[in-house]
């Protein structure tokens, strides 16, 4: 009934042909199949298969209407021993495929089946080959009127390009080789039409550093120089700008790579082998390709993913129990939106979470609506539709707590994640496509529905292309109509769908493999707490906590899937670059110093070799033996200006000789220990030098004192001695009288 009610108001003559050709086909297919019942027909349809290869190369128009030429071109190349004769290429076309498990059937077919297979359209549309040698291939192109395929309702065709011909070991003509494709055929608009959105993503690996330069700008280094490769004309990220601008879809952007290509417009280094970092190279290819992409997004909706695009599934799997470590998300969030409008100068959307895949489970919807997100980005084959309601329901699901789970189509989104670079797969992948996004809007419902697309996370240049191709083939609005991705989470759900978000047990395995381990995030975890008690002694800590900061963010980057090696050392030069700045402030070795006497004063001098001034530092002294050695004042605040060395003088005082082993260590604010801690000895001693001196002194003095006396005495004793020899020999009383007197005076003189 559904049938008759489609072909209404349509001449039967084409419908009641196509019946006899169809009738006739299989009465001529009788023979063969009688030989199939006693022939192993799998090892002939393999031979036949392996005879030629079809390729179909293009299909113009995608998706014809009335009055149309179509034009198909391809290749067909003899894989045989033999050569092939009489031969051409033809179109069969079959008949409308019931819904999208009929196309997937029919895509996974590969050789000729008799009967199955339609017969060819007229022959005068047939590509004749008179002769195609072992392992040669030749070029066709058929042109066939559309009216010619009696296309006689809307729906999938498929089609078949097959090539038929004769060998020397089979003289009767054979099909020796077919391709299969699909037509979607709605030339009218629907009346009805599905709401597509089609997420863009401009997301790329991460490429900074934590290192920057002294300079004021802080010019950032990065591991290597690839991005520039991809921003160069002709480079994926250049292919998704210049083909997604003319296009009706929702840019999803990571904000790293805003900050990363706007870095470069302002000057950048590369890690180079020497180990010295030098001069990046690509400044003007970033300024064209964000010159590029800020005109594109224009009047276009912007979904902004959180900085550096966290992979969620490994921070609910592995690092929710790391302390801090889901406390990253809400400012890799406030950092997106502010990328976003301070680069493109375009407001963005950061109500989105998306995780790998889509592939759900409740701890990686809880993580996913930490940062702020109310919609999570998922796939429909991650929640399993019962079935029961007999048709694709739209993308918007309520899964609780006031959280959306926005459910892109699987075939859809993963229509294009294989090799793109072969013309024939990249062309049947686009019909592929839209016959699917056809047979979606042909299902049999009341109300329209919205469907997603939500591509691989970083396709390749081949993949881009093919992407845009297939979003062109829809821009005619015939059965869909383009609609942003806020639109898609707002629409009305359907009341039977899949609301139940798989259990952890129902995570892909293969998924589960390549996330992030918990000592990845111990180890972020580590850094960050270094970081912690490191910017609290800068006098300018924003040189350090924003680009570790967003180091941190890109140590927990989707983009390391499938590359745990280079996400280990990506860690560890982060951990151990911010180990050797906070190395740079130090307490300065010191020798074994001697304190004699009582008292004296013992310098003690840190170091600081950044390029900017440290503050808040407590220096401690802590004697091993305070009771022969102690410190009148045991810690001294200090500060130090960038590239300089304080002195800081304390006072120790001896109570008894003796070696003492003296520590020093430098504390941040709130106590806690900084840097390595040096050790020396004070030897104290009971005698001061300048006691020395003045003993020495007095001993001189006594010295010279008795040498002065004894000198004296010699002198008197020589003149006594010199008096005597003097005296005469007889003596008169006149002399005896001089004796007296001179007697008398003597007496008076001692008195």
């Amino acid at each position: 009934m559904a049938e008759a009610a489609d072909n209404q108001g349509a001449s039967p003559a084409p419908a009641r042909r196509r019946w006899l050709r169809r009738a006739i086909v299989l009465l001529a297919g009788t023979p063969v199949l009688a030989a199939l019942i006693y022939s192993p027909a799998p090892r002939a349809e393999a031979a036949q298969a392996a005879s030629v290869d079809v390729q179909l190369t293009s299909i113009a128009p995608t998706a014809p209407v009335k009055g149309d030429t179509l034009t198909i071109r391809g290749t067909v190349l003899n894989t045989g021993a033999e050569t092939i004769t009489d031969a051409h290429v033809g179109l069969r076309v079959g008949p409308a495929l019931a819904d999208r498990t009929s196309i997937d059937e029919a895509a996974e077919r590969t050789g000729f089946r008799a009967g199955a297979d339609p017969g060819e359209i007229d022959p005068a549309y047939a590509v004749k080959i008179a002769s195609l040698p072992s392992k040669i291939s030749q070029e066709f192109t058929l042109t066939i009127p559309v009216n010619k395929l009696e296309l006689d309702k809307d729906g999938v065709y498929q089609l078949g390009v097959s090539l038929s011909g004769v060998t020397d070991s089979r003289p009767s003509e054979q099909v020796m080789g077919i391709k299969r494709t699909f037509l979607p055929w709605q030339p009218e608009a629907a009346g009805k039409r599905s709401q597509l959105t089609y997420a863009w993503p401009l997301i790329s690996t991460t490429r900074v550093t934590a290192e920057t330069g002294s300079d004021e700008l802080q010019t950032p280094v990065f591991l290597d120089d690839s991005l520039a490769d991809e921003l160069r004309p002709g480079g994926r990220l250049e292919q998704m700008v210049t083909l997604g601008k003319d296009l009706p879809i929702t840019w999803v952007i990571d904000p790293d790579l805003l900050y990363t290509v706007d870095a470069m417009t302002k000057g950048y280094r590369v890690r180079s082998p020497g180990g010295k970092p030098v001069q990046g190279k690509s400044k003007a290819v970033a300024e064209q390709w964000l010159s590029s992409l800020e005109a594109a997004v224009q009047g276009k909706k912007v979904v902004a993913l959180p900085f550096a695009d966290p992979d969620l599934a490994s921070l609910a799997h592995h690092g929710k129990d790391v302390s801090g470590t889901l406390g990253q998300l809400r400012p890799a969030t406030d950092k997106a939106k502010q990328a976003v409008e301070t680069v493109l100068h375009v407001p963005a959307s950061t109500d989105f979470s998306w995780p790998v895949d889509g592939a759900l489970d409740p701890s990686i919807v809880n993580v996913a609506t930490s940062a702020g997100a109310h919609n999570v980005l998922t796939r429909s084959d991650s929640l399993v539709e019962s079935g029961a309601l007999g048709y694709t329901p739209s993308a918007a699901r309520p899964i609780g707590a006031g959280t959306t789970a926005v459910v892109a189509d699987a075939d859809l989104s993963t229509a294009f994640e294989g090799d793109m670079l072969n013309a024939g797969s990249s062309t049947l992948a686009v019909q592929r496509f839209l016959a699917h996004s056809l047979a979606l809007n042909l299902q049999k419902t009341d109300e329209p529905r919205s469907f997603v697309v939500a591509p691989q996370r970083t396709p390749s240049v081949s993949q881009v292309q093919s992407m845009a191709e297939a979003v062109r083939g829809l821009q005619a609005g015939r059965w869909t109509q383009p609609a942003d991705l806020e639109a898609a989470a707002a629409a009305k759900p359907d009341p039977g769908a899949t609301t139940q978000v798989p259990g952890a047990g129902q995570y892909p395995e293969d998924l589960r493999k390549q996330e992030l381990p918990v000592s990845a995030f111990e180890k972020i975890r580590t850094t960050q707490n270094t970081l912690d008690h490191f910017k609290v002694i800068l006098a300018a800590p924003d040189r350090v906590e924003i680009p570790f900061g967003n180091t941190t963010n890109r140590e927990m980057s989707t983009s390391w899937r499938g590359r745990p090696e280079e996400a280990r050392l990506y860690r560890d030069q982060v951990q151990d670059y911010l180990i050797g700045l906070t190395e740079k402030v130090k307490v300065v070795p010191k020798s074994d110093a001697t304190l004699s006497g009582h008292s004296a004063t013992i310098p003690v001098s840190v170091q600081n070799s950044l390029v900017q001034d440290v503050h808040d530092l407590v220096l401690r002294v802590k004697s091993a033996n305070p009771t022969r050695l102690m410190f009148s004042q045991d810690e001294q605040q200090v500060t130090v200006q960038g590239d300089h060395t304080q002195t800081v003088k304390f006072t120790a005082n001896a109570t008894a000789s003796g070696p003492v082993e003296v520590t020093a260590q430098l504390f941040t604010k709130d106590g806690v220990p900084y840097g390595k801690e040096r050790k020396f000895t004070v030897e104290a001693t009971e005698i001061t030098p300048t006691v020395m001196l003045v003993i020495a002194g007095g001993v001189l003095l006594l010295v010279l004192a008795g040498i002065k006396m004894y000198a004296s005495r010699k002198r008197v004793a020589a003149r006594a001695a010199a008096e005597e020899s003097t005296q005469p020999s007889d003596e008169s009383p006149d002399t005896g009288a001089q004796s007296a007197e001179g007697s008398g005076t003597s007496e008076t003189v001692d008195r």
